[in-house]
Order: C-alpha cells, then structure tokens, then sequence
C-alpha cells in the first residue's frame, strides 16, 4: 500500500478546457480548508494529474472542467492511475461536465462508470466538497490501516 499524505490534494482543469478563474477560486478555497494544493492549472491531462498524485503521495485528484467534453477527457481516468500506482486515490469531477441539457443523474452516472468516486455539479458548494473530501479522506485512511 503506498503512503498517502491526507492533506494533500492534486487539482486542475482537463483536457483542452482553459477555464482558469475557477480553478484559481478552488485552489484558493483548498488552501484555506487547509489542503496542500498541488495545481496543475488549465489543460492538463490524465497523465499530468496522475503524475503528480504519485510524486506528491496525494490523498485525492480533484478534475475541474467547464466546457463540456469532460467525458471524452477522462475516459480512462482511472486505468491511469493504475497504471502509475495510484489505482487506490480518491477521485473528484466537477463543473460543467457535459454539452447541452443532460440531466445531472445522466452525467453523475457516465463520470461513476469512468471511475470517479464523486462527481459535482457547477452549482455545488464548495463547503460541502471540502466536508465531503475530509470524510473521504478519513475513510479511505481507516481502510488502509
């Protein structure tokens, strides 16, 4: 089992997106929730991010995207981190993940499937990311002991 610092998180927007305000506004957040935030900035890949999980020794991934292609970006996601021995992180997508109308149970449901442990709307609150990602954290930490 690798050793995993709980305080540390990798974050970034994928693919070609390039919405750089809102991944400014989360690492801010992050940090003051008292993360260490290791931001990949705009147009990052799978690579990029499962990359710097395995160097940092990162607890969780958090995918930003706000164009709507996300699905075609992150096909794969977690065979990569397999593949570079973070098979066990923790997986966060949010933003806006798809093009058009698409319900949200619809796209939680595709992003699940890829193997992202959670998944977020646009309008989601960013306290109750950072609840959710401590209890992730805490859980993921008992199972490994």
């Amino acid at each position: 089992m690798r050793e995993i610092k709980n305080d540390t998180i990798v974050l970034g927007v994928i693919g070609c997106d390039c919405h750089s305000v809102g991944n400014r506004i989360l690492d801010e957040f992050f940090t003051q929730a008292g993360f260490k935030v290791i931001n990949l900035g705009v147009m990052a890949g799978q690579d990029d991010f499962a990359g710097a999980a395995a160097e940092s020794r990162a607890a969780a991934i958090l995918v930003s995207s706000l164009y709507g292609h996300a699905e075609l970006d992150c096909a794969g996601f977690r065979e990569k981190c397999v593949a570079r021995g973070v098979g066990d992180i923790i997986l966060y997508i949010g933003g806006n993940l798809a093009v058009g109308k698409t319900p949200f149970a619809a796209v939680e449901r595709k992003f699940r499937a890829i193997g992202f442990d959670r998944v977020f709307p646009p309008s989601v609150s960013l306290d109750e990311v950072v609840r959710t990602l401590r209890e992730d954290v805490k859980a993921r930490a008992k199972r490994s002991v």
